[in-house]
């Protein structure tokens, strides 16, 4: 028996040989919803009642019954309707609503309502019921629906723009971090060059150099209780130096990597360091003793600050994310991850309960203690190191491109943008701005920068709200992007 060839199609001719007999097959009907099912319909309806209003699905009914055995009526026998208040009006509609004039007499007529007078709306069976009470008592026995008050979106206050006011050069490297003593006299600059110097704030001339570190000095805190200078470095060594004897006192020994932040506990005697090695560290300034590892981040902490309530500890790392920690316990309380890049800075608000952390994608502002986020402050594009706030409501944010970005605190309003012009002898490439802090009043702001040097800046005193006025244009609806 001869066999017959069977023709070979390809798998792609098969498929859609099959996908067309299925749409003949269905093309008759394919828009059509199936019927539905009236018991499985009140099914759905009696599991979604109960899985939501399970709790209160037999109050309601229990109600019911109960209004029906006394006879009272139920509320939605009669609909409720505004009227101008007459005794006919209050006596034919109950539960109905009339313009409530506190003045009145029970025996006197409201008036009709009028666009602009008080016509807060109450219910007509009230309005009358407490005989000649005062005003007040019957104010106190009726529901007022008061409209609610439109959005308002704050103006920013006027800041003076700041100025350029000194250049002070004597680093042999990159000035990578700022501390400003208590005082107010002097200030100390840590930079690539290993050596800690001390300058006088007033005058800008160099006091003093502290050398000991090994590698690049990347954080420094003066203490506002003791006479001691703490620093840390990329050595991963922390140091405290005694300023009485200019010499170095204590070491803290733990981190396994570089130290790139520190920062001092206002009110008790502990330091707290963040590094690469992915953690932060609390340790006892008298005893040397680490008594916590914060561990949780997952990179490089670039950023650690104290303050003396809840949260005490706040840490924003190269994870993207920002820490917010319970110094007693040793934990972390909360994480922030709306950031989408590395945070490389977190600043404190001298004041305000509030803190601000910084990104390349925005700078954000959170409210303690539970870090609840409250605006973006977008524009400041390059990837921002560092930034500093004072008590007049001035941000400032710095740039790796060295460009400075000053915002009003409150609205999130750039008032001033600027680029230093670079150290002569300089390339442009090294623009960069890796610290900054304010004096102690405010009306200095101090930075370090990538071309070796430390820039002054202060107010301009001659400007005024007509010279420089603000251009301030509002978003309608501002976007909070997280």
């Amino acid at each position: 028996m001869a066999t017959e060839e069977v023709q070979k199609h390809s798998v792609h001719t098969l498929i859609f040989r099959s996908l067309k007999r299925t749409h003949d097959l269905f093309v008759s009907n394919q828009g059509n919803l199936p019927e539905i099912d009236d018991r499985l319909e009140k099914l759905r309806r009696s599991i979604k009642a109960k899985d939501g209003y399970g709790l209160v699905l037999d109050k309601a009914a229990k109600i019911g019954e109960a209004r029906k055995a006394s006879g009272a009526q139920t509320p939605g026998d009669k609909p409720l309707a505004i009227t101008d208040g007459s005794a006919a009006d209050a006596a034919s509609a109950a539960g109905s609503l009339v313009k409530y004039n506190a003045g009145a007499r029970p025996a006197e007529k409201a008036g009709p309502l009028v666009a602009g007078t008080h016509t807060s709306l109450v219910r007509a069976s009230l309005a009358n019921s407490n005989g000649d009470k005062s005003a007040n008592g019957t104010i106190a026995s009726h529901l007022q629906l008061i409209p609610k008050k439109a959005p308002s979106i704050p103006k920013p206050k006027w800041h003076a723009p700041w100025k350029l006011s000194r250049v002070i050069s004597g680093h042999l490297g990159w000035v990578r971090c700022i501390a400003v003593e208590p005082g107010n006299e002097w200030f100390a600059t840590g930079a690539g060059d290993r050596v800690i110097k001390i300058w006088d704030l007033a005058s800008g001339k160099l006091k003093l150099s502290l050398t000991g570190h090994v590698s690049t000095v990347r954080g420094v805190a003066v203490s506002t209780k003791h006479p001691y200078l703490f620093s840390c470095g990329e050595d991963r060594q922390v140091k405290c130096w005694d300023l009485e004897y200019n010499k170095v006192i204590r070491h803290y020994h733990g981190h396994l990597s570089a130290v790139y932040s520190l920062a001092l506990h206002p009110t008790i005697d502990v330091l707290a360091t963040s590094g690469r090695d992915s953690t932060a560290r609390i340790w006892d300034m008298r005893t040397k003793a680490n008594v916590h590892t914060l561990t949780g981040h997952t990179n490089t902490v670039a950023s650690v600050v104290a303050q003396a309530t809840n949260p005490q500890i706040i840490t924003g790392s190269n994870d993207s994310t920002v820490r917010l920690w319970d110094l007693a316990a040793g934990k972390s309380v909360c994480t922030l991850t709306n950031h989408k890049k590395s945070v490389r800075s977190i600043v404190l608000h001298p004041s305000l309960y509030m803190f601000a952390s910084a990104s390349p994608d925005n700078i954000k502002q959170w409210r303690c203690p539970e870090g609840k986020f409250v605006q973006n402050i977008s524009g400041h594009t390059s990837i921002v190191n560092c930034m500093a706030a004072n008590s007049e409501g001035v941000l400032v944010s710095g740039g790796d491109n060295g460009t400075m970005f000053f915002w009003d605190w409150r609205t999130g309003y750039n008032f001033q943008r600027f680029q230093a012009p670079v150290q002569p002898g300089s390339m442009d490439s090294e623009a960069g701005i890796f610290a900054m802090c304010f004096d102690q009043s405010g009306s200095r702001l101090i930075t370090a920068e990538a071309d070796k040097t430390i820039k002054v800046y202060k107010e301009d005193d001659e400007a005024s709200e007509e010279s420089h006025p603000i251009n301030w244009r509002p978003d309608l609806l501002k976007r909070r992007k997280f």
